[in-house]
């Protein structure tokens, strides 16, 4: 038989936040979240500098400077040497112009880096989306684990009231002469304990909430219940691992065995000539030192430099080797997530199957417990069972109650687990 059971995690529904509302204003404000996003602008704004970068630089330069000795305002040319026409000489030369360089050939060096820099940017969306699946994850496990240890702690009291109850009975028919008092102690033993088990349970949820409110970015009180539904898993594994192939882990990873394969061209592009382009355009002012003004020449420069290594014993030839082994490392971690990717998914969905059926183990372990207490009751109370036999079966009953709560907040853990593993937590 496969039953679908519609279970609801508490009995009293407490005024709070859902989980949907948790995950909607961690994804919006919670810090980490930020950070992620602040990484990708930082990548976005790498590819824009690596673009703008292949356009060279214009620039405003000036300088001063004094001289023990003349100097002429421009450099002199045969011609201006011998025609008889004085020269103004300073020792105090100010220039001031305009520069341009631009790289007119890097062997694709420059187009690479732009490459690079736009496979980091797809890397940091990547790592991003992976960030929030891993914190919708860690949402909806802290969310359970309250709920579960707010069910543990009403059913703990449940029980210790049942105790209590039981004590003020015992304590009656001891008064009468029809109990011992040590049936008094045990049951109050039995008592104290339960009552300490609350504490417990009251204090993880104090540390579960704090925890919750740090990673959301805001205070987090009462939560809403959730309603889980504990049927029969129906997953197809083989379409899971098709899937699994095309996941932003997957997709991570190529990107930097791509960004690897374009280091590594990156290298090689050392070996080609070296072309750049270099302008100026500016004036020099100086006081002529024989007539005591100041007079200025304008100046101006255009040139293609080129520059080509012949020989540099064998560095460039290990950097492309070096280039070359990361490639391949960034290969073989690919294929490693692919594999590791198809364990994370059996492993999930074993799991699921696996809590599922503790739960129906534990749901059926509960009932007869719960009758075997009932009976045990009947039993004491005519005399003809002990009070540690229904001590005993009510502990049982108690344990099994508490093992139904966990398998069944477990098996919706595990629900979740699948969709972070699958990628399909966060909200698109």
């Amino acid at each position: 038989m496969k039953p679908i059971l519609y279970l609801l995690l508490v009995s009293i529904s407490l005024v709070g936040d859902t989980l949907n509302e948790l995950v909607d204003y961690a994804m919006a404000n919670a810090p980490v979240v930020k950070q992620t996003q602040a990484e990708i602008t930082r990548a976005a704004l790498q590819h824009q500098q690596s673009k703008a970068a292949q356009y060279g630089t214009l620039e405003l330069v000036a300088d001063y400077t004094h001289y023990n000795t003349e100097r002429t305002l421009a450099p002199l040319s045969p011609s201006a040497i011998g025609s008889g026409t004085p020269i103004t000489t300073t020792k105090d030369l100010v220039s001031a112009g305009v520069r341009y360089g631009v790289p007119l050939f890097t062997g694709f060096s420059q187009t690479r880096r732009i490459e690079i820099a736009a496979l980091g940017n797809e890397l940091e969306h990547a790592k991003g989306h992976l960030s929030r699946e891993q914190i919708v994850y860690n949402i909806r496990a802290l969310y359970l684990s309250i709920l579960s240890l707010q069910e543990l702690y009403f059913a703990q009291q449940h029980y210790s009231q049942a105790l209590e109850q039981l004590k003020k009975q015992i304590a009656y028919e001891v008064e009468l002469g029809k109990k011992a008092s040590l049936d008094l102690l045990k049951v109050r033993a039995d008592l104290y304990a339960s009552q300490t088990q609350e504490a417990r349970f009251q204090a993880d949820m104090d540390i579960a909430k704090a925890t919750l409110s740090a990673m959301v970015g805001k205070e987090v009180n009462g939560l809403e219940a959730l309603e889980i539904d504990v049927s029969p898993p129906d997953y197809d594994i083989d379409r899971l691992y098709a899937t699994s192939a095309r996941l932003s882990k997957v997709a991570l990873e190529q990107i930097k065995v791509r960004q690897a394969e374009k280091k590594e061209a990156q290298t090689r592009s050392s070996q080609f000539p070296q072309l750049s382009f270099n302008a100026y355009y500016g004036k020099n002012y100086g006081e002529d030192i024989q007539r005591s003004q100041w007079d200025h020449e304008t100046l101006w420069q255009a040139g293609i430099h080129a520059q080509y290594t012949l020989w540099d014993f064998g560095l460039k030839s290990m950097q492309t080797q070096a280039a070359a082994v990361a490639t391949l490392k960034a290969s073989l971690h690919k294929e490693q997530t692919l594999l590791d990717l198809k364990k994370l998914v059996a492993h999930a969905v074993a799991k699921v199957n696996r809590s599922y059926t503790v739960y129906l183990g534990m749901q059926a372990q509960m009932q007869l417990t719960q009758e075997s207490e009932r009976i045990e009751r009947v039993r004491y109370e005519n005399g003809v069972a002990t009070l540690n036999d229904l001590l005993l079966a009510k502990g049982k009953y108690h344990i099994a109650k508490a093992k139904v709560i966990e398998s069944k907040y477990s098996y919706q853990r595990d629900i979740y687990y699948i969709d972070y593993v699958m990628e399909q937590g966060a909200p698109q």
